[in-house]
């Protein structure tokens, strides 16, 4: 079989996301959205049709559009207000080829508790030492480009950005580099969120240790794509024609 396109494998890689965040109940309803940057076209970008539940999108399905949001090409609708926070995330951080926005419920739940932060109390957390902010002023929802670019000075030249009262947003330079942060961040707020449960104080590791353990877990530069290409995998036996490009 003949290599695909740059944007083909784009394609691919943003659906595999999608609906392995599907599976793992990351998603919410048929909203929240991930995005990325269109291979070899500045200024354009791939997101979740409007409608469409994350579980059953393939390739195909996915819409492209511009730096303001404007439908370029796809056979569906784009969500009115799923391109506000992309767009300017896109426009304003050299980082943030993918932006990844869910609800997810445990990251969320540390948006409604007052003083809620990612605490270093597990190896989880570790892996965004430093690589976090918060938003405490939650607005309504994203319906203008002026909460956009609020939300983008709000991450600065973090990958991770905790919204007040609403959920999460997650930003990288590939699909699978932030799939990863986003299963990841998921992960160390539930051990987190349990752990606050029983009551009981956190163990919290030591800021020179956290620095320490964060820079070795951001310079593996495999396991992130390994982890997509495994996820690819359990959709090929799981869901056949998850790929098609039709």
């Amino acid at each position: 079989m003949p290599p695909h396109s740059d944007e083909t494998q784009a394609r691919i890689d943003l659906t595999a996301a999608l609906r392995s965040a599907s599976r793992m109940n990351l998603g919410e309803g048929i909203c929240n959205h991930f995005s990325l940057a269109v291979p070899g076209k500045p200024g354009h970008f791939l997101i979740n049709p409007q409608g469409f539940h994350w579980s059953e999108i393939t390739p195909g399905d996915l819409v492209v559009v511009d730096a303001q949001g404007h439908k370029v090409s796809g056979k569906h609708s784009v969500e009115p207000t799923a391109f506000f926070i992309h767009s300017e995330i896109h426009r304003g951080n050299a980082n943030a080829a993918c932006v990844m926005h869910t609800h997810m419920p445990h990251a969320t739940a540390l948006t409604a508790i007052h003083g809620g932060r990612l605490e270093w109390a597990s190896q989880n957390s570790l892996k965004f030492y430093n690589r976090v902010a918060y938003d405490e002023n939650y607005q309504g929802l994203a319906l203008d480009e002026a909460e956009g670019e609020r939300l983008c000075h709000a991450l600065g030249t973090a990958d991770v950005l905790f919204l007040g009262n609403h959920g999460i947003i997650v930003v990288g330079p590939t699909v699978s580099a932030t799939f990863d942060d986003l299963y990841y961040l998921e992960r160390a707020c539930m051990l987190q969120v349990l752990a606050m449960g029983t009551g009981k104080p956190l163990r919290l590791v030591p800021e020179a240790i956290a620095a320490k353990t964060g820079r070795q877990m951001n310079q593996e530069s495999q396991q992130a794509a390994l982890h997509l290409e495994a996820l690819k995998r359990l959709l090929d036996r799981d869901e056949p024609g998850w790929s098609r490009l039709d």
